[in-house]
């Protein structure tokens, strides 16, 4: 079969791939859906199903009465793997108009709420110039308004990689003015008004380049019952999870978890989760979990 598989052409197997998606998610497929989801011919939607059905013909069978093909009881995924992340990632795509409603490949959205973010004001111009800059490896002028100074100021940045902290969209750069690789927020950047080529190698970034991990267990004072939701929760194994992270975004991972300060400052109810492994991750964590976000106490962060 994977022969057979490593013939077919993309657009073939990316049919067979919604055929499959559609079976696991929605428990059925029909011509139609093929139809409207590719603009593919009656002809070739029939033939699609039955090369699928060539290559599975345990996971679906056609019911005469609903004039569809449903899930076989013996279903098995032959060409994706069900993936719940990516499931919930489509609906908030659809939901929060990332994604068209028919370029989906879910059939019925479930009702989607999420918890509002604020919009983050990235100008599309400025973000491609950082992208066509990390990719002819130039540094930038740009003006730059971090909250610890009352006006912007223009600085030359050479950025290497895009970064997001789970609220906000960052570029990693290193700062030809300070000499260092920092984090520039994308919405604070105000003007670009040069480039040049630089001299930089982003391999030089050894807190990007470097991954740590982080251990996390439930919060001690949890019962037994408690802590065995919050295992289930974060997918632990064994009372914890690993959790692995670039250093550079150390500050910003340990902040989205709750972990950046005193574990005893809340109640476990509300804190669930501790980190297990702060003395082996270091100084990293120690600073990651004194940095004040109104205030540059990370070196590497520019506010």
């Amino acid at each position: 079969m994977d022969n057979e598989r490593s013939e077919l052409r993309w657009g073939v197997e990316q049919r067979l791939e919604f055929i499959e998606f559609r079976l696991f998610w929605e428990g059925h497929v029909n011509r139609s859906d093929l139809m409207e989801q590719f603009g593919v011919s009656v002809n070739q939607a029939s033939t699609d199903l039955n090369r699928y059905n060539s290559f599975a013909p345990d996971n679906m069978v056609y019911d005469k009465s609903a004039r569809t093909y449903v899930r076989g009881p013996a279903f098995k995924p032959r060409f994706l793997e069900p993936d719940a992340s990516r499931y919930l990632a489509q609906l908030r795509s659809v939901a929060d108009g990332i994604l068209d409603r028919e370029d989906a490949w879910i059939a019925d959205l479930p009702p989607y709420a999420s918890a509002p973010t604020p919009v983050r004001g990235v100008n599309p111009v400025t973000l491609r110039s950082v992208v066509g800059a990390i990719r002819r490896s130039e540094a930038i002028e740009v003006k730059y308004q971090p909250l610890s100074s009352p006006d912007p100021r223009w600085r030359w940045i050479a950025p290497h990689a895009i970064a997001f902290d789970g609220f906000r969209w960052h570029t990693r750069a290193f700062c030809l003015t300070d000499k260092a690789f920092k984090d520039f927020l994308l919405s604070r950047i105000l003007e670009i008004r040069g480039s040049r080529m630089s001299e930089v190698p982003s391999g030089h970034d050894g807190d990007w380049n470097t991954e740590v991990t982080l251990e996390i267990g439930p919060h001690p004072a949890l019962s037994e019952t408690q802590a065995k939701v919050i295992a289930l929760d974060y997918g632990m194994r064994g009372g914890k999870a690993k959790i692995k992270v670039r250093r550079a975004l150390l500050y910003y991972a340990l902040r989205r978890l709750g972990l950046d300060t005193d574990p005893d400052a809340r109640k476990p109810q509300d804190q669930q989760i501790v980190l297990l492994n702060r003395e082996t991750l270091g100084d990293s964590a120690r600073s990651a979990s004194n940095a004040d976000l109104n205030t540059t106490a990370t070196q590497d962060i520019v506010r």
